[in-house]
C-alpha cells in the first residue's frame, strides 16, 4: 500500500494525496492552488496522474483548497464516486458552481483586456500617441453589452482574427454541474465501502460544517491497515459546530499513518473567548469614526461565525445597531446550507438560539446583498455599516470592489479574521497595514494594487487571531495526545514549510514519529 503526496505539501493550498492499493487508487481531496496567478494556473491545470485511473475519491470538506479541482478531475476522465459528509456535498453544490463562474469570468475579463488593448493600439493617433475619447467609447460599446456584461462573441471573434492567445477557464459551469452528479453524502460514523478492500468512515473534524476526519481501512494480503486523514482540524469550543472528535471505536484505535494538517504548527491563537469582545471593540471604534467595517471572510464557515457573534452582540444591545451587509451570493447560499443541517450544531447553539425559536443567522439588522447593482450602491454608502464579503483572502469577488472604494479612508477598518496565504492580496494588506501602524501611521501610506490600480492604504487594518477555523499548535497537540488513538507515524501536510517543520520538531519532542514529505514523494505503509 503506497501513499503519494501531490498537493498541500509544505504549503497550504492544493491539498491532494493518492492512496494506492493492489486493487484501487483512492484520491484524498482534489484542491485548488491559490496564490500568484501564473504559478497557480500551471499547477491547477496539470493533474499529476491520469484521472481515469482513479477508482474513487474522498473529500474531507468543501473548502476550495480541498475541493476546487474536482470538476477538472471529472473533465479529464474520472468516473468513480466522491465520498463525503452530507453537509459537504450540499455545500459543494454552491462552492463548485461559484468557482466555475469565477474561472469563466476571469478568462472572459482577461480576453476582454487583450481585445481592448489591441483595438486601442489600432486607433492610437500617430501624432498624439493617444486614443481619442470618441474611439475609447466606440471600443467600449463594441466589447460590452452593458456596464456589467461583456460581448464575448465579439471578443472571441477578434481574438481569433488577430491570432491573440485566448485564455480558457480551468473548467466551466457545465463541468461543475457534471461533477456534482458524482457526489455521495454520508453521515458521520458510518462505514462506507470505497474500494475492493477499502472502507472509510467520517468523524467530526470541528473545522467547518461537515468537515471530516477520515478513517480509511484497507486490507492487503489479509493484513488490515488504518490511515487517518485529518483534512483540516478545527478548534475546540468554537460556536455552531462540535469539537474535533477524540474518541474512536476501540477496534480502530491503531493508526498506521496519520496524514495531519499543520497550518498553525508554530503559532498559538488568541483565546476564542475573546472573539466576541474584540469584535465588539472594533465595531464600536469604527462606528464612532463614522466608518465602514470591512471584513473579508470565507463564505463557508467564517461568515456564519461572524453572523452568529454579531447576532449575540445585537441581541444584548452591546454595540451600535448599524446595518450589517453580507455581500456575497455564495455566502447567502452557504448560510442556507447551515440552516438545513441543525443535526450537526453543538449544544450551545441549540440552547442560545434554536430552543428560543431563533435562527442563529438572521436578525433585524442583517441584509444579504444579492445583485451587482445592490452591491455597487452599497460600495458608495458613506454611512456607518458592516460589510462581510468574499473572498476571504481578497483574491477575487466583491470584497475587492469594497476595498478599492474604502481602503483610502482612515475612518474605515479592514478586519482580518482568517489565514492569508503568501502572495495573496489579503496577506499584503495585513503586512503593509501592520508596518504602517508600527511607523505610527507617519509618512505616506503604503500602496495596494487592486485591479491594476494603486490605492493608498489609510484604512485601519486589524487582525483578530481568535477567529481561525484551524487548530493552533496547542490544539493540534491536544488532539494527538488526548484522543484514544495509538499512532505509529504522522505525516505533516497543509502548512507553509516553516510552520510544518517547526511542528514536526515539536511533535518529535512529544514522542511522535513524524515525517514531512516532499512534493510528489511516495511512502509505503507497512
Amino acid at each position: 500500500m503506497i501513499l503519494t503526496f501531490f498537493g498541500g505539501i509544505r504549503e497550504v493550498t492544493g491539498s491532494m494525496h493518492l492512496l494506492t492499493t493492489p486493487s484501487d487508487r483512492i484520491l484524498l481531496d482534489c484542491g485548488m492552488f491559490q496564490g500568484r496567478r501564473k504559478t497557480s494556473e500551471e499547477k491547477n491545470r496539470n493533474l499529476p496522474f491520469a484521472a481515469k485511473l482513479i477508482t474513487n475519491m474522498v473529500l474531507s470538506h468543501a473548502h476550495i483548497d480541498h475541493s476546487g479541482r474536482i470538476p477538472l478531475l471529472v473533465k479529464n476522465g474520472f468516473s468513480g464516486r466522491i465520498f463525503c459528509t452530507r453537509p459537504t456535498a450540499d455545500a459543494c453544490e454552491y462552492l463548485l458552481l461559484d468557482s466555475a463562474h469565477i474561472q469563466e469570468s476571469d478568462a472572459q475579463y482577461l480576453n476582454y483586456k487583450a481585445a481592448r488593448n489591441l483595438l486601442r493600439q489600432m486607433k492610437t493617433s500617430p501624432r498624439t500617441r493617444r486614443v481619442s475619447k470618441k474611439e475609447v467609447d466606440r471600443i467600449q460599446n463594441l466589447l460590452k453589452k452593458s456596464a456589467h456584461e461583456l460581448n464575448t462573441e465579439t471578443i472571441n471573434t477578434l481574438m481569433e482574427q488577430h491570432n491573440l492567445h485566448s485564455v480558457q477557464p480551468l473548467y466551466t459551469t457545465s463541468d461543475a454541474e457534471l461533477a456534482l452528479t458524482f457526489f455521495d453524502g454520508h453521515p458521520y460514523r458510518q462505514s462506507v465501502s470505497i474500494g475492493q478492500d477499502t472502507t472509510c468512515e467520517f468523524f467530526d473534524a470541528g473545522h467547518i460544517l461537515g468537515s471530516a476526519l477520515t478513517l480509511l481501512k484497507s486490507r492487503e494480503n489479509g493484513k488490515l491497515k488504518n490511515i487517518l486523514y485529518t483534512g483540516d482540524i478545527g478548534r475546540f469550543n468554537k460556536p455552531i459546530i462540535d469539537d474535533p472528535a477524540l474518541i474512536f471505536p476501540d477496534q480502530d484505535r491503531e493508526i498506521d499513518l496519520m496524514i495531519m494538517e499543520s497550518t498553525y504548527g508554530d503559532r498559538l491563537h488568541a483565546s476564542q473567548k475573546d472573539n466576541k469582545q474584540l469584535l465588539k471593540e472594533v465595531l464600536i471604534d469604527t462606528a464612532s469614526r463614522g466608518g465602514t467595517l470591512l471584513i473579508p471572510a470565507f463564505a463557508y464557515g467564517r461568515t456564519q461565525e461572524l453572523i452568529y457573534y454579531l447576532h449575540e452582540l445585537y441581541d444584548a444591545g452591546d454595540v451600535p445597531k448599524i446595518p450589517v451587509y453580507v455581500d456575497s451570493p455564495l455566502a447567502l447560499n452557504i448560510t442556507k446550507v447551515f440552516g438545513e443541517h441543525p443535526e450537526v450544531y453543538d449544544r450551545q447553539t441549540h440552547e442560545t438560539f434554536l430552543e428560543h425559536g431563533k435562527n442563529p443567522f438572521s436578525f433585524r439588522q442583517i441584509h444579504f446583498v444579492r445583485s451587482v447593482e445592490e452591491s455597487m450602491i452599497l460600495m458608495r454608502d458613506e454611512k456607518p455599516h458592516v460589510v462581510i464579503s468574499a473572498s476571504g483572502m481578497c483574491e477575487a469577488g466583491r470584497i475587492l470592489h469594497h476595498l478599492r472604494y474604502k481602503i483610502h479612508d482612515s475612518k474605515n477598518t479592514v478586519l482580518i479574521v482568517g489565514f492569508m496565504a503568501q502572495n495573496t492580496l489579503g496577506r499584503r494588506i495585513l503586512e503593509l497595514g501592520a508596518a504602517f501602524e508600527a511607523a505610527q501611521r507617519k509618512g505616506d501610506p503604503p500602496l495596494v494594487n487592486i485591479f491594476n490600480k494603486s490605492y493608498p492604504l489609510r484604512a485601519r487594518v486589524v487582525k483578530l487571531d481568535g477567529f481561525s477555523a484551524h487548530g493552533d499548535k496547542a490544539e493540534m497537540t491536544r488532539f494527538l495526545k488526548t484522543s484514544n488513538l495509538k499512532i505509529k507515524q504522522v505525516a505533516l501536510v497543509h502548512g507553509e514549510e516553516e510552520q510544518t517543520l517547526a511542528f514536526a520538531e515539536h511533535l518529535k519532542t512529544e514522542g511522535f514519529n513524524v515525517l514531512v514529505p516532499q512534493q510528489g514523494e511516495s511512502i509505503q505503509i507497512r
